[in-house]
This record gives C-alpha cells, sequence and structure tokens, in this order.
C-alpha cells in the first residue's frame, strides 16, 4: 500500500501554491471587502493552464482526474485564498463533468475549450427556492417548442453566474404528475446562454465568500436547442448524479486547505505572542485545541484522498466522497474556530484574515449538501438502515 503521491502529483500541487501565494492575504482581504470578483487571480490561473486540468487533452486540457483536482483546489485555500479563490476554479472542474462523460461530441468541442483557456465559464443552475436537498420538487420547466425548447423558472444560490456566460441548467421536461413513481425521472440538463432578454441575475449578499457572487436567477421565456441537452431527455438526474461524488471530493478537499491555512497563521501566532511571560502556545488550552485540529484535518484528507483514487479508477465512492465532505466540513469549521480562539479579540479583527477563513468554511457544513443529508446517505446506503425521510 503506498500512500505517497505521484512526481506529476507533488508537481500540482507545488507549482499551484507557488502561484497561489502570489496572491496575498492583503490581496484577498480586499477582494472580500469590496466584494470583488478576484479577476486577477483567475487569469493567472488560466494562463498557467490550471482551469483545464480536467478537461480531457482532445479539448485544450490536461486530462488529469480527481486527485490532481482536489490537490490544486487544496493548495489555492491553504495558500490563504480561501474559497474567494478556490471557488472560481472549481467552476471549471465540477460543472462541465457532465458535458465530458454525458455531451455529444458536438457540445464537447463547443463548451470545453473555452473552460480549459479560461475563456468560457459555467454557472451551474439546480437549487431553487422551493427545492433544495428534494430535487424531484424543481419547478423550472423546459417546454417543447418546434425544434427547440423554452425554459422558466427559477433558480437560487447560483454561483458565478454574474461572471459566466453560459449555465448547466437542470429543468423538469415532464411534469411531475406524469413520471410515474421515479420521481427523479423527467428532468433534463441543457447547457444554455445567460442571455439577459430572457435570465435576471440577482446577487444575494452572505455571510462569507463576498468575492464570489451567489444568486438568485429568474429565467422568463429562455430559447435552448437540441443541440444544448446533455445526455438524454428525461434523465438529467441521472447523469448529473455522477457527477456529485467529485463535487463533494473537491469541497473536502477546499475545507482542508482552509483549515490548514487557519492552523498555520493559529499556531505561528501561538509561538510568538507572549502573555504572562512566555508563548501562549506553551498553555495546553491553546495547544490541545489546535493538536485536535491538525489531527482531524489529517484524517479528513486521508479519506478525501481515497474518495478522489476511488474515482480515478472507476470504482465506486459514495460512501467515501460523502463520508470525506462530512469529516472536512467539521474540521476545517473546527480548525478555523481553534485558530480565532487563539488569536483571542485579534481573531475578530479582519486585519488577521482568520475570521474570513472561518466564515467561508462554514459553507461547507451546509453546501452543497447539508452533512445531515450526507449522513443520511451512509445510513441508509452503508449501514442499509431505514430511509428517513
Amino acid at each position: 500500500m503506498d500512500f505517497a503521491l505521484t512526481e506529476a502529483q507533488e508537481t500540482v500541487r507545488k507549482e499551484v501554491g507557488t502561484l497561489a501565494r502570489a496572491f496575498g492575504w492583503e490581496y484577498w482581504r480586499e477582494k472580500d471587502a469590496k466584494a470583488q470578483y478576484p479577476t486577477e487571480f483567475v487569469a493567472a490561473f488560466a494562463r498557467a493552464g490550471w482551469l483545464g486540468l480536467a478537461i480531457p487533452e482532445a479539448y485544450g486540457g490536461a486530462g488529469l482526474g480527481m486527485t490532481e483536482a482536489g490537490l490544486m483546489l487544496e493548495a489555492i485555500c491553504a495558500s490563504g485564498a480561501g474559497l474567494s479563490g478556490a471557488s472560481p476554479i472549481h467552476f471549471a472542474v465540477f460543472p462541465p463533468l457532465p458535458i465530458i462523460r454525458f455531451g455529444s461530441a458536438a457540445l464537447r468541442e463547443r463548451i470545453l475549450p473555452g473552460i480549459a483557456a479560461g475563456t468560457l465559464s459555467l454557472a451551474f443552475g439546480v437549487t431553487e427556492p422551493n427545492a433544495g436537498s428534494d430535487t424531484s420538487r424543481i419547478e423550472t420547466t423546459a417546454r417543447r417548442d418546434g425544434a427547440g425548447w423554452v425554459v422558466t423558472g427559477r433558480k437560487i444560490w447560483t454561483s458565478n453566474a454574474k461572471h459566466s456566460q453560459k449555465i448547466l441548467l437542470l429543468a423538469r421536461t415532464t411534469p411531475y404528475e406524469a413520471v410515474g413513481p421515479r420521481k427523479l425521472d423527467g428532468l433534463t440538463l441543457f447547457v444554455a446562454d445567460l442571455d439577459p432578454g430572457a435570465v435576471t441575475i440577482r446577487e444575494i449578499e452572505k455571510l462569507g465568500r463576498a468575492a464570489v457572487d451567489s444568486n438568485e436567477v429568474v429565467i422568463d421565456g429562455l430559447r435552448v436547442t437540441d443541440e444544448d441537452v446533455v445526455g438524454e431527455v428525461g434523465q438529467g438526474f441521472r447523469h448529473l448524479l455522477e457527477s456529485l461524488n467529485p463535487e463533494r471530493i473537491l469541497v473536502a478537499a477546499e475545507a482542508i486547505g482552509i483549515g490548514r491555512a487557519a492552523l498555520g497563521r493559529a499556531a505561528a501566532y501561538a509561538r510568538e505572542r507572549v502573555v504572562f511571560g512566555r508563548p501562549i502556545g506553551q498553555n495546553q488550552a491553546i495547544a490541545h485545541p489546535l493538536a485536535q485540529a491538525w489531527a482531524r484535518l489529517e484524517g479528513a484528507w486521508a479519506l478525501t484522498l481515497r474518495a478522489a483514487w476511488l474515482f480515478d479508477q472507476g470504482r465506486p465512492c459514495g460512501a467515501e466522497a460523502n463520508a470525506a465532505k462530512i469529516l472536512a466540513a467539521d474540521a476545517g469549521f473546527e480548525a478555523a474556530d481553534a485558530a480565532l480562539q487563539t488569536f483571542g479579540g485579534f481573531g475578530y479583527a479582519k486585519e488577521f484574515d482568520i475570521e474570513r477563513l472561518w466564515r467561508e468554511v462554514r459553507l461547507y457544513k451546509i453546501a452543497p449538501v447539508s452533512q445531515q443529508m450526507a449522513l443520511n446517505y451512509l445510513a441508509e446506503r452503508v449501514l442499509e438502515l431505514p430511509k428517513s425521510y
């Protein structure tokens, strides 16, 4: 059993970390304060070819796997960029996956090279005001109209829509009442233009990650064609489902990276801050929570890498991906919380950056799936307990 990263994987981690650290803490503090998209950061990663890391080589990418993608996003977060830096890069990895796996050759050729080059950004529209975890209840519809479709509905918590040209959109093409007992049938994935004539985007003010927009997207008569369909009509959720495990792996890696960034700052502060004539890190009340945070981050990281390895091998990884997400979200937040406590009053001050990491990593206890829904998955699929909802 070999736990070592390959030389190529070590190179990914090293080079991404070096590039990300070129954008220092002050850069991210300013982006957060001004709710300003990190255009320069994204452009630098596009120039270096990192946006195409998981895009097949045939479409201008590197053709690497979820292990390398997780290493990239962990390194970004560990640099101090947090989700303000990781999320725009995340969108070049996760939303394209259903297109890579199920899209037609023409659709792949039309979409993937632009993502790899950084000239095309893809938002992701599934969640709705009345349909969060219960995707079967989405109300956005795509109605047949001649050779195409007309989409009408509302999406919420759609990230990056203000800086994207297209959206990967899940819409109901067969009415809920007409699909029979399998209520997740009759949903179709489309790659649609964010046409301002038919789409209104309203940004949601939120607790953290102010640099990257989250939005309500109102769609009124948006036209799409059969060429915009990803995979089979009516099977959109099935196609999407195969991409959810990679998303859990990626957010686990990001949460761990944020936890490591916060922990590194806290340990350095605890070594240097002198109170009552000695470094505060000499006190077990400070040292033990930080040590516990390190142990939990390392445990979550080991499971995250295992989940990524299983996915890259084409093996089932649902249990590992969900468990990694649960452990990493908890470990990342606990590390940020321990760091904030270590800094005391300074942890509450924006100039020390810990509070930004604390706000950002808290997101992953509720998104993209809540801890409770991920636990439900393990209870039902692994422990074979009765479904609770």
